[in-house]
């Protein structure tokens, strides 16, 4: 990948939904301007500065926090070591693809390896002996360690905050297929990395909010980009997909050598574009990995560690972290901040 220049102080507003999922996956004020204006060597736009903030506040806060709906699985307790871990990691990324498993073993397994992955990524102690014992499933390791480490990258500065949003239940799954191969048709984007681009920016529209930039929908576009590349309604998943495939199009994603300098333009750090790539890859070896992907849990990293924010999670204001952790201990999936 070309060196680009560092992230200028507008980035500072564009990385808070970053922190949550990978992914990321995931508020990032992605997707914003012209790509023509957008060039390897001009400002880039998508690292957090020490002055990243939570998103801004829409309505009044509520007097308290409402508890979010009980979520239908468990939180997955990290693995006691390498073994443990690679033993888990494949079992689960088996589950993910068993035609017969039920939703239910489906969503535990995929919120497994979500969180596994990101154990791993910290443990680099670990790297070997889990590739060596992931068989089937070793390229997709190193795929994941590389997305986990480009995502993590563009975070300079973690929040002691949770942010305002809410976390709803994302649009079908075979409806989101069905809209990312309409984008690869009609604008030569593959239907990958606009999957990709849907998991690290909102988790596949599960987050619900405006970035610190004014960015909104599933696939994150400030009014200004939509108004020139969106077509019908910003919050609309297919409607969303097909813009951001006709924004990287214009940018010149139709291309294996200009897809880098697309996504760069959709989100200015090399971070982000080395996580796409690689979420990019795991689906282009394997299309059935996207039934896992799609299941992840929205997983915000703050000061405090790894907080799980649910379906049903809902906050008109920012809330501190450590009161959320009293009221949902469990939601806590550890404190390393790395």
């Amino acid at each position: 990948m070309t060196r680009r220049r560092p992230a200028s102080r507008r980035a500072a507003r564009r990385a808070a939904g970053l922190a949550a999922l990978v992914v990321l996956p995931a508020l990032s004020a992605a997707c914003g301007g012209d790509p023509g204006e957008r060039r390897p060597g001009a400002d880039a736009t998508a690292t957090p500065s020490p002055t990243t903030t939570s998103p801004p506040t829409p309505g009044t806060a509520p007097t308290s926090d409402p508890a979010p709906a009980a979520p239908a699985l468990g939180a997955p307790a990290p693995a006691g070591d390498a073994d443990e871990l690679a033993r888990r990691l494949v079992a689960a990324e088996d589950v993910v693809r068993d035609p017969a498993a039920t939703e239910d073993a489906l969503r535990q397994a995929a919120f497994d390896t979500q969180v596994l992955y990101r154990q791993l990524a910290r443990r680099p102690a670990w790297h070997d002996r889990v590739l060596a014992a992931a068989g089937p499933y070793r390229a997709t390791v190193t795929d994941h360690l590389e997305a986990r480490r480009g995502l993590r990258s563009v975070l300079t500065r973690l929040s002691g905050e949770l942010p305002a949003w809410r976390i709803v239940r994302p649009a079908p799954l075979d409806d989101l297929r069905t809209h990312y191969a309409e984008g690869e048709r009609a604008f030569g984007v593959p239907w990958e990395v606009l999957a990709a681009v849907n998991l690290v920016e909102t988790g596949f529209g599960r987050i619900r909010g405006l970035s610190t930039a004014g960015a909104r929908g599933p696939m994150q576009f400030i009014p200004s980009t939509w108004a020139r590349y969106g077509k019908g309604d910003i919050d609309d998943p297919r409607d969303a997909v097909l813009a951001a495939a006709r924004y990287l199009a214009a940018s010149g994603g139709t291309t294996p050598g200009g897809l880098d300098d697309a996504l760069h333009s959709y989100n200015h750090h090399d971070g982000y574009v080395s996580g796409v790539r690689a979420y990019a890859r795991v689906l282009e070896r394997d299309p059935g990995a996207l039934a896992g992907l799609y299941r992840w849990q929205i997983v915000y990293l703050s000061q405090r560690g790894d907080v799980w924010l649910p379906e049903g999670y809902r906050r008109r204001a920012p809330l501190p972290v450590e009161r959320y952790v009293e009221r949902h201990p469990e939601r806590l999936l550890g404190t390393a901040t790395d």
